[in-house]
């Protein structure tokens, strides 16, 4: 599975942004996919991931109601819409998708096979 992330960029507090990530070598089914970022100096922390199934979606509490997580199956592409951004929200983020089940947690990045190299998100207070 190869994952190309896309969207980033340089935007102000309160505006808003799209990632994609669109991947190929397999479709989006029966896997686990979320985003991630990371700031400098810090560890790569959860940002948001649909179940296993597809049907549920999981976000961090501190982007809970500004993120939201959305797949397009038929372009084998993930979104994130991001909203009400703020300066902490600076980070290079990355997508990842799993493909074992077994022992996979949404909010984990090591539950993860394969990642993206991230696309960066800069907002300026």
């Amino acid at each position: 599975v190869q994952l190309q992330a896309s969207g980033g960029g340089l935007v102000q507090a309160g505006g808003s942004l799209r990632l994609s990530c669109a991947a190929s070598g397999r479709r989006f089914s029966n896997c686990g996919m979320g985003w991630f970022r990371q700031a400098p100096g810090k560890r790569r922390e959860f940002v948001a991931a649909f179940s296993w199934s597809g049907r549920s979606t999981y976000y961090a509490d501190s982007v809970k109601g500004r993120f939201t997580i959305s797949r397009d199956n038929a372009k084998n592409t993930m979104y994130l819409q991001m909203s009400s951004l703020k300066p902490e929200d600076t980070a290079r983020y990355y997508c990842a998708v799993s493909l074992e089940e077994t022992n996979w947690i949404a909010a984990i990045p090591s539950s993860y096979e394969h990642w993206g190299q991230g696309t960066q998100v800069t907002v300026s207070s």
